[in-house]
């Protein structure tokens, strides 16, 4: 079987994506390594993902490589240029940022402004540029989101979030974004809301990571 690791920031992504591959890619072996002081020290650190923080990365990366693991999937979307030197470094074996599935199949869909929104303010500092240029973006930050996930208030974190996906669509948004996996409950709010397709990076992940991988092993 696949031995897939998955790499977390924050805790609150550990469910929506195993659920996903429960449902899409349930063969699959998982790992799951948590590191929840990743995100925070971010936050508050004030160096950006310096020396240190891509160091961690590479650590974190090699111990999910010498366990066996043959794919690895980053659930935090505010350390690309992390996950990027990751994946240089092991080559041999697809290893995603959480969100690059995602811009993909958004590049790849309907046309129109793309309403892209973050609960972590980082993340819509480090996501953006990773869009092609040819995609209109409208980004918003859901604030005090996460706050009410964190305090366990699932239900007002769902509707700060849904509450942007309707101030999108009345930004001219023809399409809807979550930017983070720990937001992917919000999903059916957000469609329920706005009325527009509402892409996750939990899914559009799960079917990326399965066709690389199997392509790898071939």
């Amino acid at each position: 079987m696949t031995r897939i690791a998955l790499i977390h920031a924050l805790s609150h992504s550990v469910a929506p994506i195993n659920a996903a591959f429960e449902r899409d890619w349930p063969e699959a072996v998982r790992m799951n390594l948590l590191d929840d002081s990743l995100s925070a020290d971010l936050a508050r650190g004030g160096k950006g993902l310096d020396a240190a923080m891509h160091e961690r990365f590479q650590r974190l990366a090699q111990y999910a490589v010498d366990t066996g693991a043959e794919g690895i999937l980053f659930t935090c979307s505010a350390f690309g240029p992390c996950i990027e030197a990751v994946a240089r470094r092991h080559a041999g074996i697809p290893v995603l940022k959480p969100n690059e599935a995602m811009v993909a199949e958004a590049a790849q869909g309907q046309q129109g402004r793309l309403g892209l929104i973050a609960t972590f303010a980082a993340t819509l500092v480090s996501m953006p540029p990773e869009f092609p240029p040819g995609i209109a973006l409208e980004s918003l930050l859901a604030e005090g989101a996460l706050d009410a996930l964190n305090a366990g208030d699932a239900q007002r974190h769902d509707a700060l979030i849904a509450a942007q996906a309707a101030a999108l669509r009345e930004r001219g948004c023809t399409r809807i974004a979550l930017a983070q996996f720990s937001m992917a409950r919000a999903r059916a709010a957000c469609e329920a809301a706005s009325g527009l397709p509402v892409l996750t990076t939990v899914d559009s992940a799960v079917r990326a990571l399965r066709l690389r991988t199997n392509q790898a092993l071939r």
